[in-house]
């Protein structure tokens, strides 16, 4: 963990140039949650007895037992790395953050070296609240308060748009996200559900 000097780190708004140093500052994050939420769901006992029903069939018209029993798991991971990357902003992240009260700002260190990142989406439907998106912080960065410095920072912004309300939807494998949103004032009020477990929560903060 670098010590970083505060005054030394800025947050601006996203440039149209930076969008791709972006995009895999995102990416690098995705992976390590990605791999791990994976990892959750193909353990959970109704997953585990869904892909041995499918490998019990396979094995009536395939020779090998080996092979009956990888295809439900390659499968099974496919369709999930598929449904975690259907996101539209991040096919044109300048785009489609620099459109309406949407905004990406980056957290930049030493003038130069872009560290993290957070996005602001107003909900649909919703007109007071707003969803913290893409908060990103590089590896070499963490756990300095980076992190929480763009929280508050996406907290301010949100405020001077009139948003009431602040929600992010968070992993339920990201343990050190789940303590930051925690220790920053939020707390769950929802969570989405796969097999009837638990793969994202929801956290909210009244701004």
């Amino acid at each position: 963990m670098p010590t970083l000097e505060p005054e030394q780190l800025t947050i601006r708004e996203m440039r149209e140039d930076e969008a791709s140093i972006v995009l895999e500052l995102l990416k690098d994050g995705f992976k390590d949650t990605e791999n791990r939420l994976i990892l959750y769901v193909l353990t959970r006992p109704l997953a585990l007895l869904l892909m041995a029903v499918g490998s019990s069939g396979l094995r009536f018209f395939l020779n090998s037992f080996v092979v009956a029993l990888v295809v439900p798991v390659l499968l099974t991971v496919v369709a999930l790395k598929l449904l975690l990357w259907r996101s539209p902003d991040l096919r044109q992240l300048y785009a489609y953050y620099n459109a309406g009260r949407r905004g990406l700002w980056v957290a930049v260190y030493d003038e130069d070296d872009i560290c993290g990142c957070v996005a602001l989406e107003p909900r649909d439907g919703e007109p007071h609240t707003a969803e913290l998106k893409r908060l990103a912080v590089n590896r070499w960065y963490r756990r300095s308060g980076v992190g929480r410095r763009l929280i508050r920072f996406l907290e301010a912004q949100a405020r001077a748009q009139g948003f009431k309300c602040l929600v992010a939807q968070v992993s339920v494998v990201t343990k050190a996200a789940i303590g930051l949103f925690e220790s920053s004032g939020y707390s769950v009020s929802s969570g989405r559900q796969w097999l009837g477990y638990t793969v994202q929560q929801v956290f909210s903060k009244d701004l």
